[in-house]
C-alpha cells in the first residue's frame, strides 16, 4: 500500500506516529511561508501542514503549486494542532500532519466544479463529469447507504435458505408491459435477444426446478418513457418461493423491512406492516400506492351532492359520476383567490378535471365560497359534516368521473402537502396494498389487459369471476409501499393449466400465440410445477426513499439523463458500418 493510513482515521493517540497519507486535495491555503492542504479520500479528510521546521523552501513551494483535486502522497508526523484550532466538525479536527515529503501522484486540470461548492452546477453538467460530481461526499454517503442496503438483503436472505441465481442477460422478447430493449444477433441473421425487463419467467422456472427460494439482485431494462423515479435500466431485489401464499411472502418481506430499517437508519418499525385492500387505498387516497404520512383522506359527498340543485353537483351525480373531496386542516387563511385558481389550473391540467370546488368553513362553522349561494344551508351542513370540516379549514371537491376524481384528488393531495410541509422527512411509513384487480379494459380497444402479468393468480374465492365478472375479479397481488411510493410489487402465480387458459382467453391470448411468446415457460409447467409466488424490491427506489431523496438519479452511480442518455460516455451513439453489416442491419431516416 502507498499509505499507511486513511484521511479519516488518524486520533490523538497517533499524535507522533509517522504516517503516509494519499488522496485529493480538497483545499489550499498559503499561510506565508507555510502551506496548509485539506486531503481527502473515501474515509474523511485531513489536514495537513507543509512548513518549516519539517519541509525546506522547495517541499513548501511544490505544495504551493499544486491545484484542487490534485492526487498527492504526503508523508509526515501526526501533531496535535496549535490551541484554538481544532475543528470539531471533523473526526480528525484535533490533529494535523507536518509533512516532511510531497509528492504529486497526478496533477488535475481545472474542473468544471469542485466537489466542495456549495452550489451546484446543473445536472447535466454533473453527469457529463460524473467522476468528479461522485467525490461529492453526499453522493459518497448515498453510495455507502445503497451498499449497506444491498448488503442487508443479501444477508437477510441467505438467513432464510435462498439460493442467489444469476439469470441471463440475453434472452427472448416477451410482452410485459413496457418496449423492449433488442440485441441483434450476428449468428442468426435478422433474429433478436432482449434484455429482461425482470427474471419473471427464468425465476418460475426455477421453481419448477425445485430450487424453493431463489434470490438475485438483477438488473432489468425498459425502454420506456422515463421521469423522476425512472431509468431505463434499473436494479430489483428478485426472489420466488415455492409452497407459499401471499401470508408468507409478506411476512417475509415484513422482516427485511424492519431489518434494514434498523441496520440501516437505526430506526424501529413496528410489525406487522398496515395493509389495505386496492379498493380501500382508491376510496381513501385515490392512489394504489398512498402516503400515509399526512391526513386528507378522500370522501364521497356524493349522496349528498345528488340532493342539491346546484347544477354541477347535481348533474355529476345524475350521471352516475361523483363528487368526492378533501379537508385541508386549518388552511382556509393560507389560500388566496389566485391561489386557489392555480390549483383549479393544475387539477385541470394535469388529470384533466372540469374544475376544483371549494368552501372555507367560517368561526361560526358556516361555509362559504363562490358557489355557496347555490346550494341549501341543510346541504352545507352536511358537506361539513361529511368532510368533519372545524371553523378555519378549506374543503376542496372534485365533481368528476371516479379515475378523474381519484387522480385529481391524489394530485392535489401530494401538492398541498408539499406546500403546508405537513410531511415529516423523518418519518418512514411502510405498509402493503393487497387485493389488487385481475385486470383492466383498454379504453381504446376494449380489450382486457393484465393489471401485473399474465401469470397472476386470481384469489382464490374470485375464480368463478373469470367466467361470470372478471371485471370484478381480484389478483393474489400484493406491493410494498414506503412514504408514497411503490416500493416493490408481487403476486402469487398461476401453476394449473385451466386457469392459465381462462386467463389467456380474457386476455385474447390464443393457443398459438401463447406458444410462441411464452412457450418454454408453458412447457415447464407442465413438468410438475409448485404453488408458487414472489416479489420484485425496487433497489434504486429502496435507496432513493430511505436517502430522503426525490431522483433516482443521485442513488445510481452512472444514471441516464431523463432522454435516456449517459452524458459523460455519450451512449447511445453511432457505430461503424462495418459493424452493422455484421449484424444485417442498416439505418433508415424516420420521416416524422
Amino acid at each position: 500500500m502507498l499509505r499507511s493510513h486513511t484521511c479519516g482515521e488518524l486520533r490523538k493517540e497517533h499524535i507522533g506516529t509517522e504516517v503516509t497519507l494519499c488522496g485529493w486535495v480538497e483545499s489550499k491555503r498559503d499561510h506565508g511561508g507555510a502551506v496548509f492542504i485539506d486531503l481527502r479520500d473515501r474515509y474523511g479528510l485531513t489536514q495537513v501542514v507543509v512548513g518549516p521546521p519539517e519541509a525546506g523552501a522547495d517541499l513548501i513551494a511544490e505544495a504551493g503549486r499544486v491545484s484542487t483535486e490534485s492526487v498527492v502522497l504526503i508523508r509526515g508526523k501526526v501533531s496535535d494542532r496549535l490551541e484554538g484550532k481544532t475543528n470539531a466538525k471533523l473526526a480528525t479536527g484535533d490533529i494535523e500532519v507536518r509533512g516532511e515529503h510531497f509528492e504529486v501522484l497526478n496533477p488535475c486540470v481545472t474542473p468544471p466544479f469542485t466537489p466542495s461548492q456549495s452550489d451546484l452546477p446543473g445536472e447535466d453538467l454533473r453527469l457529463k463529469y460524473r467522476f468528479l460530481d461522485l467525490r461529492r461526499p453526499s453522493m459518497l454517503r448515498t453510495m455507502v447507504l445503497r451498499s449497506k442496503i444491498v448488503k442487508t438483503m443479501r444477508d437477510y436472505f441467505a438467513e432464510h435458505d435462498f439460493i442467489d441465481v444469476e439469470t441471463p442477460i440475453l434472452g427472448r422478447s416477451t410482452p410485459e408491459g413496457a418496449r423492449d430493449y433488442l440485441v441483434p444477433s450476428r449468428v442468426h441473421a435478422g433474429k433478436f435477444y432482449a434484455l429482461p425487463q425482470s427474471p419473471q419467467l427464468y425465476k418460475q422456472i426455477l421453481m419448477v426446478a425445485g430450487f424453493d427460494r431463489y434470490i438475485q439482485v438483477a438488473k432489468c431494462f425498459r425502454d420506456e418513457d422515463l421521469r423522476a423515479d425512472r431509468q431505463p435500466e434499473f436494479t430489483q431485489l428478485d426472489l420466488e418461493m415455492s409452497f407459499v401464499d401471499d401470508e408468507d411472502i409478506i411476512a417475509l418481506i415484513d422482516g427485511l423491512v424492519a431489518r434494514t430499517a434498523e441496520e440501516v437508519l437505526g430506526k424501529k418499525v413496528t410489525l406487522p406492516l398496515p395493509r389495505m385492500t386496492w379498493d380501500e387505498a382508491m376510496r381513501r387516497f385515490g392512489h394504489d400506492a398512498p402516503d400515509l404520512r399526512f391526513g386528507m383522506e378522500i370522501v364521497d359527498c356524493t349522496s349528498v351532492a345528488a340532493k342539491t340543485e346546484f347544477r354541477v353537483f347535481r348533474g355529476t351525480a345524475d350521471a352516475g359520476n361523483f363528487v368526492r373531496g378533501i379537508n385541508v386542516k386549518d388552511s382556509a387563511t393560507k389560500f388566496s383567490r389566485r391561489q386557489i385558481d392555480d390549483l383549479t389550473e393544475y387539477v385541470k391540467n394535469d388529470f384533466g378535471a372540469k374544475g376544483l370546488a371549494w368552501f372555507r368553513v367560517e368561526d361560526d362553522g358556516t361555509l362559504w365560497s363562490p358557489i355557496s349561494k347555490n346550494l341549501e344551508a341543510e346541504h352545507l351542513d352536511e358537506f361539513k359534516a361529511l368532510m368533519a370540516g372545524e371553523p378555519g379549514d378549506l374543503l376542496m371537491f372534485l365533481a368528476d368521473t371516479w379515475e378523474v376524481t381519484c387522480k385529481g384528488l391524489a394530485g392535489l393531495r401530494k401538492r398541498l402537502a408539499n406546500e403546508l410541509n405537513l410531511i415529516d422527512p423523518e418519518v418512514l411509513n411502510c405498509s402493503w396494498v393487497t387485493e389488487f384487480p385481475m385486470f383492466e379494459k383498454d379504453e381504446e380497444t376494449g380489450r382486457w389487459n393484465a393489471m401485473h402479468h399474465p401469470f397472476t393468480a386470481p384469489l382464490k374465492s374470485d375464480l368463478p369471476l373469470l367466467d361470470e365478472s372478471p371485471e370484478k375479479c381480484r389478483a393474489q397481488a400484493y406491493d410494498l409501499v414506503i412514504n408514497g411510493s411503490e416500493a416493490g410489487g408481487g403476486t402469487i402465480r398461476i401453476h394449473d393449466a385451466a386457469t392459465q387458459s381462462k386467463v389467456f382467453d380474457l386476455l385474447g391470448i390464443d393457443e398459438a400465440t401463447a406458444e410462441d411468446r411464452f412457450g418454454f415457460l408453458l412447457n415447464a409447467l407442465r413438468f410438475g410445477a409448485p404453488p408458487h409466488g414472489g416479489i420484485a424490491l425496487g433497489v434504486d427506489r429502496w435507496v432513493m426513499l430511505l436517502a430522503g431523496l426525490d431522483n433516482i438519479r443521485e442513488v445510481i452511480a452512472f444514471p441516464k439523463t431523463q432522454k435516456a442518455a449517459d452524458m459523460m460516455t455519450e451512449a447511445p451513439g453511432n457505430v461503424d458500418t462495418e459493424q452493422l453489416a455484421e449484424l444485417h442491419l442498416r439505418t433508415a431516416k424516420v420521416v416524422k
